[in-house]
């Protein structure tokens, strides 16, 4: 079975690690500055009082004037989750991330590490951690698997059947499909405000209205088919970091500090060799936020000078003096380099030269580096004769 692990709020809760005092307050983090004043994630005491997630600030306020602002913290989040990963991967369980808060792993193996199902999903639930209040859901499909994480009580998990799945999926809303904010508001103006109520209207009807997005929310409804998991490959811990003895604004003061850690970085022998495919640069601001910004090397390389261009352009985007700056490496290449040719040789440059399909092929995991392993997909003919367009053909990831 697959099973699914859900850490509500994770991170306003990474965020709140450093101010403990304010996880039994009415708080909720902050909107990104030159964003929509929409806030993120709540905590339980402002829920009691009417704040939800994706409320607009003003509205927000007026209902809870009380109400505390932490600002986003996306490094302590990424710390937080990364822990949470290996405490997982130490007990047996080969996971695959979706966001911070949110994880899915298979339970064949683990099931006879922990004699059964339910002690496999407890011992997860363990490893997780009791600080998070995690919640563990277990189906033959992802989506059902996920949305019984999400109804299962604080620490606790639940089991949906196969044969069950529909039913179970019925009566819940339809904020647990993936789709956009304005979808939902559309779908409960036509009167369809459950799953159930989604997975009994026509296929093509809900293609035609609401699109791809729709048609595949309208089979994750229904309990179809809807993929395995792709468990990660464990990263290689590459960190540097350098803290200052005072707060340091001035650009070209951190360019230096980049640099040291870019040397540092290339240094480690952990690396074997291979060059980085994509890093992270992380600061610690005055204040106590962090700032945090991913990079993914159009080329994989250890070059010292080209690392500090692409990272260095990166710094003019803090929006205050650093206290403490950090670089990571989140992807090695797979090789120490890149055999070149001299001569073209003659009969290549088509689609079956082993030179360019290796190079389409790194192509692919630069992509996947950057934007994650679902996003390359294939099309795939289901339906040729379909008059709907969204119904002739779906988008299958790649696995290579």
């Amino acid at each position: 079975m697959i099973a699914a692990l859900v850490i509500p709020a994770f991170d306003l809760r990474a965020a709140l690690r450093l101010r403990p005092g304010l996880e039994t307050a009415a708080a909720a983090l902050a909107p990104l500055p030159g964003t929509e004043p929409l806030l993120g994630s709540v905590t339980r005491a402002a829920e009691t009082k009417g704040v939800r997630p994706g409320m607009r600030l003003g509205e927000a306020l007026a209902l809870c004037p009380a109400l505390v602002l932490v600002e986003q913290d996306p490094a302590s989040v990424e710390q937080a989750w990364e822990e949470v990963l290996r405490r997982l991967e130490n007990s047996g369980f080969a996971v695959e991330p979706v966001e911070p808060g949110t994880v899915f792993f298979e339970t064949g193996g683990v099931e006879r590490l922990y004699g059964g199902l339910e002690p496999a999903l407890k011992r997860a639930l363990a490893a997780a951690g009791p600080a998070w209040d995690a919640r563990a859901g277990a189906a033959e499909r992802r989506f059902a698997a996920l949305a019984a994480a999400n109804v299962a009580r604080l620490g606790q998990a639940l089991i949906v059947s196969d044969d069950r799945t529909r039913k179970f999926l019925a009566p819940l809303p339809l904020t647990l499909l993936p789709l956009e904010r304005g979808r939902y508001e559309e779908l409960e103006e036509l009167g369809v405000r459950t799953i159930g109520q989604l997975a009994g209207l026509p296929g093509g009807a809900v293609a035609e209205r609401l699109g791809p997005d729709g048609r595949r929310a309208w089979s994750l409804a229904r309990g179809e088919h809807d993929g395995r998991v792709s468990p990660r490959r464990p990263p290689v811990p590459l960190v540097e970091t350098l803290e200052f003895p005072e707060a340091v604004g001035q650009e070209l003061t951190l360019r230096r500090g980049l640099g040291v850690l870019v040397d540092s970085l290339l240094a480690r022998p952990e690396r074997a060799g291979r060059p980085p495919r994509k890093l992270a640069l992380w600061a610690r601001l005055v204040g106590g936020a962090s700032w945090r910004r991913a990079v993914t090397l159009r080329e994989a390389t250890a070059d010292p000078a080209r690392l500090r261009l692409a990272l260095g352009v990166k710094l003019a985007e803090l929006p205050a003096p650093v206290l403490k700056l950090r670089l990571e490496v989140l992807e090695l290449a797979g090789s120490e380099g890149e055999q070149l040719e001299l001569v073209r040789a003659q009969g290549t440059g088509s689609a079956s030269d082993p030179v360019l399909q290796g190079r389409l092929k790194e192509g692919l995991r630069q992509v996947k580096a950057a934007v994650g392993a679902g996003a390359v997909s294939m099309v795939v003919e289901v339906a040729p004769w379909s008059r709907i367009p969204e119904a002739r053909a779906l988008l299958v990831p790649r696995d290579d």
